[in-house]
């Protein structure tokens, strides 16, 4: 005799054995969002599909992943051209409960962090799958192993030490500053004394950046001159420069550094939607007067020091040195609408994507 339940998206049939006792098999619907099409612009509505798919019960070293907490990032436009093709299941970082384990390293209960991309449930072999940390504070919701306890706190702080070198008395300029990564840059900034100034596109961010410690922060879209703003928040230049923007943003901003200043790039987002590239001013005879050094960079570089980097950050939140602010849409059928938000700079921190 064959009993089935059906409890949200899982289905649970109760099947007799050899020895008639009963053994559960959880098969599962799951909600995932396609790429219909690669981006032209900004994204659409169209550009995205909402679909199900049944999945199989784990085999063995298999887990079930039920997703809790999403994440949405600015560098899934450009990465979307590169890394994907039309038709597959949209990139993206979650935070997931194991529903069913045949993986010892994964018990059934416990929460880890996995490249799944969108989508509600996951059935895997546990590869590129990180545990929450053991002693991850009950007090703090786990969503922030997706800001800045996770991969924006580690660009933050990687950017920082890695990259920019930045030392004690030195300033620091990072553009995007209230978002998820550049209000981490700020706040780490201030606990190595530093002077940080901001840029920001509303005064609500730019009051949040006063909130964190910020020494200047300023709204670009109302300033009269990004130059003027740039020289009155730091007469003296900018030794290190943590750039999130691009474009003639980036183009103003190199005039304002020291000699031997420093550049770390992160991000360009006003240049992702872009349909034709931008053009100029070019910054090199300032890079060559000045001599400016400027670097690239992805945190998976140094993926190596994750784990004591993560204990780093988490012991700054702890001591009310870090806060980690963030923008939280419930429903997984708001993840284009979430996405496509970020893009025009809605969210304050770090966005979040609640299940």
């Amino acid at each position: 005799m064959q009993i089935r339940h059906k409890v949200h998206d899982f289905c649970y049939f109760f099947v007799e054995n050899d020895n008639s006792c009963p053994e559960q098999i959880i098969m599962v619907q799951a909600k995932t969002w396609i790429l219909t099409k690669h981006f032209d612009g900004f994204p659409k509505d169209s550009d995205f599909e909402l679909k199900v798919e049944e999945l199989s019960a784990p085999k063995d070293g298999e887990v079930l992943l039920e997703a809790v907490f999403l994440s949405v990032d600015p560098y899934m436009r450009p990465f979307s051209k590169v890394r994907m093709n039309e038709g597959d299941v949209m990139i993206g970082t979650q935070v997931a409960k194991v529903i069913q384990s045949n993986n010892p390293a994964f018990p059934a209960g416990s929460h880890v962090v996995g490249r799944c991309g969108w989508r509600t449930h996951t059935v895997c072999d546990g590869t590129d799958l990180i545990p929450v940390m053991p002693d991850w504070p009950q007090d703090v919701s786990l969503s922030l192993a997706l800001g800045g306890i996770g991969m924006p706190g580690l660009t933050a702080l990687y950017g920082i030490e890695e990259v920019l070198g930045l030392q004690k008395g030195e300033t620091l300029l990072v553009n995007a500053a209230a978002g998820a990564v550049g209000s981490v840059v700020g706040q780490i900034a201030k606990i190595k004394g530093c002077k940080v100034v901001g840029s920001a596109g509303s005064d609500a961010k730019v009051a949040f950046l006063k909130e964190l410690g910020f020494d200047e922060a300023f709204n670009y879209k109302t300033v009269g001159s990004l130059e003027e703003a740039l020289k009155k928040a730091s007469p003296e230049g900018y030794d290190c420069f943590f750039e999130n923007v691009g474009g003639p943003f980036s183009s103003v901003a190199i005039q304002q550094m020291k000699n031997f200043g420093r550049i770390a790039v992160c991000g360009a987002i006003s240049t992702y939607n872009d349909t034709t590239p931008q053009t100029g001013p070019y910054p090199h005879l300032t890079m060559i007067f000045k001599q400016l050094k400027m670097e690239g960079f992805m945190q998976s570089r140094w993926e190596h020091k994750h784990p004591e980097s993560l204990k780093r950050l988490i012991g700054w939140l702890k001591e009310g040195k870090l806060q980690c602010r963030e923008h939280i849409t419930k429903g997984f059928e708001k993840m284009p609408t979430a996405f496509m938000g970020i893009l025009q700079g809605e969210n304050v921190g770090k966005a979040i994507v609640a299940v």
